[in-house]
């Protein structure tokens, strides 16, 4: 049995059970067509084909099931051709991204337009979740690849590998006394309310307990789930923002200053995660290289296999 036998048969039906018709369409000879039936049938033991003669007229029972399992193994086989001249095409096809706000919102757009012009092929689509529902679109393959601001614990069945470092970052107006000082203390931004992340945020943890830590209290007025609200209020007054660095634009935030402060709270650094044993086309890799230029292909190879975890920014 072989597939010239099946499309054989499946011709045969297509063009009204004419031989000659059928090998035309496959390009090929009649005689060698009708050879070719006769072999599968005399394989699987029972005629697929009513006989008049040397013509054929319709299916017989059997030949119905085998015809009917005939268009399931042909639709694999061009389900197998597709997905193999798509993944051939490595400069053509789909990227799905899923990404935190701070990432959509203030990293990603530095990435996607030269990504777009470099593969204008590839349909590209991006979408914003939750950190905890990020993870899990990776695994269930609902994303190719997932770049969060946290760093996250280890997953079962994901790859982590970091991708650019940040510290947190004071957002105050031009006038304000803070910006006169040359490295700041805790107990200067304590003289201040402070606006910052909702306690659903990861680093919001690490602000309060660097306070904790010195025995300052910090008058926290408002409590908010990404940096725009957090800037926006403090535009309007309010009060100190403390955001990741990454989430202050120079262009965009004109009306604002951001000063540094990893020296009090520290750095992070975000991912990017990948479901293990995913196969990426070639653009993927260069998307992940475009995030982080250490991230090559070798490597990511490499970390998809479970070899190592020596991964440097």
């Amino acid at each position: 049995m072989n597939l010239h036998q099946l499309r054989f048969v499946r011709e045969a039906v297509r063009q009204n059970f004419n031989l000659t018709d059928a090998a035309k369409a496959l390009f090929t000879s009649q005689p060698g067509v009708s050879k070719a039936i006769i072999e599968l049938e005399d394989e699987l033991g029972v005629d697929i084909f009513r006989r008049h003669g040397k013509r054929i007229r319709g299916l017989t029972e059997p030949g119905r099931m085998i015809l009917n399992s005939i268009e399931l193994i042909m639709q694999e086989i061009d389900d197998l051709k597709r997905i193999g001249k798509e993944y051939a095409a490595q400069d053509a096809g789909s990227l799905t991204i899923a990404a935190s706000h701070t990432q959509a919102r203030y990293f990603l757009p530095k990435i996607i337009p030269a990504f777009m012009q470099k593969y204008p092929k590839v349909r590209l689509s991006l979408l914003q979740r939750k950190v905890e529902d990020i993870a899990e679109m990776v695994l269930l393959d609902q994303a190719n690849l997932a770049v969060v601001t946290a760093s996250v614990p280890e997953i079962e069945g994901l790859v982590t590998l970091p991708c650019h470092q940040w510290e947190y970052h004071l957002v105050v107006k031009p006038d304000h006394p803070l910006n006169d000082s040359r490295m700041l203390t805790l107990d200067e931004i304590a003289k201040y309310p402070l606006i910052t992340y909702d306690r659903v945020f990861h680093g919001r943890n690490r602000i309060e307990s660097v306070f904790e830590q010195r025995n300052i209290k910090a008058d926290i007025l408002l409590e908010v789930i990404d940096a725009d609200v957090i800037k926006t209020y403090v535009e309007l007054g309010l009060g100190v923002g403390i955001i990741v660095g990454t989430a202050f634009d120079v262009e965009r935030d004109k009306n604002l200053r951001s000063i540094p402060v990893g020296h009090l709270f520290g750095t992070g650094r975000s991912s990017i995660l990948i479901r293990k044993n995913a196969y990426l086309r070639s653009y993927i890799y260069a998307f992940i290289e475009m995030i982080s230029p250490n991230l090559n292909r070798k490597l990511v190879e490499k970390a998809l296999a479970g070899e190592g975890s020596d991964y440097e920014l």
